[in-house]
């Protein structure tokens, strides 16, 4: 067993979760093999229930990224029915929706678009089915009959394979937008019944200089997120 490490290790942690971002905009330039591997060597440790390690990751490259992402684009854009494999949140309310809607006047901000322009709302989303740009994408899926527990481990997952990169060097973005076509990812990718689709992660090099890359989401304290019971 390897030997516990000591605080000193809390700030590489802080810095990577305080780096980390949605990227919204990558440069094509594509990542070497090995340094894909290496974050998928580490988010491999992830926690699961019974140690199960549900998740199965396609990560699909170049032109078959790009064959990808034209087939998930012209499904979104030609108004192809939602058939996620998990149903996705009934309503958001109170501060859920608040936050909700902050981060969507950030981004319309960043990008010049006016508040209530929905059809460049409309064509931003649309670029999720692009993935924004990116060389690269992971799609996440999960075993069928593990149910929600299996999208919780996956969640885990994403989160260590976001936080790997980000040690790489690496932007990220997790997606459920694309898991809003889960038949049509399912049937490019050959996938059978027996794997529910829990979301994509476009990753890659950040476009810094793209204006939707330029703000950051803000944060809940932990009086806003946290009780305490007991001493």
């Amino acid at each position: 067993m390897p030997a516990r490490v000591d605080d000193n290790d809390m700030p590489v942690v802080e810095r990577l979760l305080a780096a980390r971002f949605s990227c919204r905009a990558f440069k094509p330039d594509p990542v070497p093999r090995a340094t894909i591997e290496r974050v998928l060597t580490a988010a491999q440790r992830t926690a699961s229930w019974s140690n199960s390690q549900c998740w199965h990751v396609h990560v699909l490259s170049g032109t078959a990224a790009r064959t990808f992402a034209d087939v998930m684009y012209k499904a979104a854009s030609d108004g192809a029915p939602h058939a996620g494999d998990f149903p996705f949140p009934r309503e958001y309310r109170g501060v859920y929706l608040d936050r909700r809607r902050e981060t969507g006047f950030q981004l319309y901000g960043a990008l010049g678009i006016a508040r209530g322009d929905k059809s460049a709302y409309r064509k931003q989303s649309l670029e999720n089915f692009r993935l924004f740009g990116a060389p690269h994408v992971a799609i996440i899926t999960s075993d069928e009959a593990l149910g929600v527990y299996g999208a919780v481990d996956c969640g885990g997952y994403v989160s260590n394979f976001m936080l790997a990169a980000e040690a790489m060097g690496l932007a990220t973005i997790a997606q459920a937008a694309l898991a809003t076509h889960s038949d049509v990812i399912r049937e490019h990718l050959g996938l059978g019944a027996d794997r529910s689709i829990v979301c994509g992660i476009s990753f890659g090099y950040p476009d810094n200089s793209h204006p939707a890359n330029s703000y950051r989401t803000r944060r809940a304290d932990l009086a806003a997120a946290v009780t305490f019971i007991g001493e």
